[in-house]
């Protein structure tokens, strides 16, 4: 979404930020409970973790995805078909690094990680395509027509 790649990045880190808290919590809660320690462990952990996922996001998951999908689609294809295949193919790329870095952060390089990486990805997938295409992917769209919508009224014209 984005008309340029100035629109286009802050529509990314709409995205990347709200998928990251959202999927924190599920982490945390998964690995914890639902404690009084939630709150406190997902803010902990966010920035960090968000760096990375904007970073993957951006260099990796989000160019091959967008790929698939550009070669998958034709210029006619209703818009709401191109969403769906953008959000299958970011969260499955997604999930697949992030819960690498979950495994990672949480176990190091131990002889479980291929266990823990392998059970992380089943989990994560479950919560992160319906977060995504129901909650987050939504509110961002909203957000980010909403942001840019008003900046396009407030500019005067000549």
């Amino acid at each position: 979404m984005g008309k340029n790649k100035k629109e286009a990045f802050v529509f990314t880190l709409m995205m990347c930020a709200l998928m990251v808290l959202g999927m924190s919590g599920y982490n945390v809660i998964l690995i914890k409970g639902f404690t009084n320690e939630v709150i406190k462990d997902v803010l902990i952990g966010y920035i960090p973790t968000f760096i990375v996922a904007l970073i993957v996001e951006v260099f990796i998951v989000g160019k091959i995805a967008k790929g698939i999908v550009h070669r998958m689609l034709k210029d006619n294809d209703p818009l709401f078909k191109r969403i769906l295949l953008t959000s299958l193919f970011m969260v499955s790329g997604m999930v697949l690094c992030m819960s690498l870095y979950g495994a990672l952060i949480h176990g190091g390089l131990s002889s479980e990680l291929p266990r823990a990486y392998l059970t992380n990805i089943g989990r994560n997938f479950i919560f992160a395509l319906p977060l995504q295409l129901i909650i987050v992917g939504p509110i961002s769209r909203w957000l980010f027509s909403t942001i840019f919508s008003a900046k396009v009224e407030s500019t005067p014209s000549v």
